[in-house]
């Protein structure tokens, strides 16, 4: 029986060779070896296997072995939060399953969570099996006209939002996509876009965004100095003492059974200390402006409650009675407002003052009050 010869023209012999150099996959030129020598496909087939593969690609991005190779802007940074970044749509615990499994190396060595990463250095992260990854155009219109309408501050350095109550700073938990997710997606051509800090999913207001890793870097370190002046506005049980201006209690995180995650006044917690001030007093309840010296989870949640006034419409902390009234006169979410931000410029050096203002499902709450 006659050999089979192989068909080919230049096209399709550049083709596979182009393949091979972008993947870097022997199995890949494999395949394609096979298909064209034993198989007879010809330039036009070849084609319509690389668009079945890439539609699988687009699905799933991260389903071939992938290597990063760290630029300067990200000197530094820790190995989680590099991933955490790049491999977006896939779950956290996935990420650190990877790192502890050794699926992740760096220079092909072995590495933790925590390795800080230096320029020139290359990540090789294994194929990863995930759901179908969300994708820019199921972040629907409406959802990012909300989330672009809600920039309060925008330069070349930062960004500071007026972050809806009921959206998340991130995607994780259930949740499909969030703030930040929602900018990247929106802005694909921006190399660089981490959050500075967080806020809970239910507390809207003020979220900054940095847009280089040095800004990150100067931002997050002077909340760490306490530099930055964050103000919160709280609507708390029963009438507030005006003796009342500190609450200085160590809170520690817990994990219940269920899998819930509890923040707890705990002596061997960490130091946590919340400034009050009384802004408008009612019959059943307080509005409170409160500034935070430290930046703890569920800190102001936490000491109002052990303070014994709860936040209206908290879920996890507050008081149910409580609650139950305040839903009589139309609230739907927690009492909690980021209102205002006080920072250094990370590149200028200037004070900037940044606002939002109490949203309008929140005031009507107060003149129901009055």
């Amino acid at each position: 029986m006659p050999k089979k010869r192989f068909k080919y023209n230049l096209f399709s012999v550049c083709f596979v060779f182009w393949q091979v150099f972008l993947s870097f996959s022997i199995f890949k030129f494999y395949c394609f070896y096979e298909l064209s020598v034993k198989h007879g496909y010809n330039c036009r087939l070849l084609l319509r296997v690389v668009k079945i593969l890439s539609d699988i690609q687009r699905i799933n991005p991260f389903e071939a072995v992938t290597f990063h190779t760290v630029d300067t802007e990200y000197e530094g940074q820790r190995l989680d939060n590099f991933l955490i970044r790049i491999l977006k749509g896939v779950p956290k615990s996935r990420i650190y399953r990877l790192l502890r499994k050794g699926e992740v190396r760096v220079n092909k060595g072995r590495v933790k969570a925590d390795t800080r990463l230096k320029t020139g250095d290359i990540i090789r992260v294994a194929p990863i099996r995930t759901a179908q990854q969300q994708s820019t155009e199921m972040l629907g219109s409406q959802m990012r006209k909300r989330l672009n309408d809600s920039i309060v501050f925008e330069d070349d350095a930062m960004l500071v939002i007026d972050k809806p109550s009921g959206t998340a700073v991130h995607g994780g938990s259930g949740v499909s996509f969030g703030v930040i997710e929602g900018l990247r997606a929106d802005r694909p051509e921006s190399k660089f876009l981490e959050l500075v800090h967080r806020l809970d999913r239910d507390t809207s207001g003020c979220l900054m965004l940095a847009k280089s890793r040095a800004c990150l870097v100067h931002l997050q370190q002077q909340m760490q100095k306490n530099h930055i002046k964050k103000t919160y506005q709280a609507l708390a049980m029963g009438r507030w003492p005006k003796g009342k201006s500190t609450i200085n209690a160590p809170l520690k995180k817990n994990t219940l059974s269920s899998g819930e995650r509890m923040v707890r006044v705990d002596a061997d917690g960490k130091a946590s200390v919340t400034h009050f001030k009384i802004a408008q007093s009612f019959e059943q309840a307080t509005l409170l402006d409160i500034r935070l010296e430290t930046g703890r989870t569920h800190q102001i949640r936490v000491h109002c409650q052990f303070s014994g006034q709860a936040i209206a419409g908290d879920p996890k902390y507050g008081d149910a009675m409580f609650n139950q009234n305040m839903r009589g006169l139309g609230l739907k979410r927690l009492f909690l407002h980021a209102n205002s931000l006080e920072f250094k410029h990370p590149i200028s050096e200037e004070k900037i003052f940044v606002s939002a203002p109490l949203p309008n499902d929140l005031k009507n709450i107060l003149n129901q009050l009055k």
